[in-house]
């Protein structure tokens, strides 16, 4: 995948209903060499389907934060089962470094978070957290 693909791929996030003819004429290229890229993308599983996204109730606003996680080892598939549970865990991702998991949360009430924040701290296994309050997002591909 070279510097086009990934051009070609950040416009069909952005929007992929967009035509071939008009995704060329934004990246400066013939319409075909984006129709066979698009097309190879596919056959080679980089881009493995298309998706509608719904636009969130605006009337319930939602105040979101990241977690880390410091795990035991041995209890990280024990824990990462334990905030399936949680509806308010949209992502949990796996990372090096000082902590173990990083995790994305929501809810309508930032008192909400807190509780939740305090009962993971208290799943066994669960060594330290550290949470921030997400002020905005700048990049949103999802």
């Amino acid at each position: 995948m070279d510097q086009l693909d990934r051009r070609i791929i950040a416009a069909l996030q952005h929007n992929a209903r967009d035509s071939t003819t008009r995704i060329a004429a934004m990246l400066g290229v013939a319409r075909t060499t984006v129709h066979e890229r698009i097309n190879r993308m596919e056959e080679r599983g980089v881009i493995a389907g298309y998706s509608v996204v719904l636009r969130e109730n605006e009337d319930t606003p939602k105040v979101q934060i990241v977690v880390l996680l410091e795990v035991q080892q041995k209890e990280t598939t024990r824990i990462i089962k334990r905030l399936e549970a949680y509806p308010e865990v949209k992502l949990c991702l796996s990372i090096n470094g000082e902590f173990d998991l990083l995790l994305s949360a929501e809810a309508p009430r930032i008192e909400d978070l807190d509780i939740l924040v305090d009962e993971l701290a208290r799943i066994p296994g669960v060594l330290r957290t550290n949470t921030s309050v997400v002020f905005g997002r700048k990049i949103d591909r999802n």
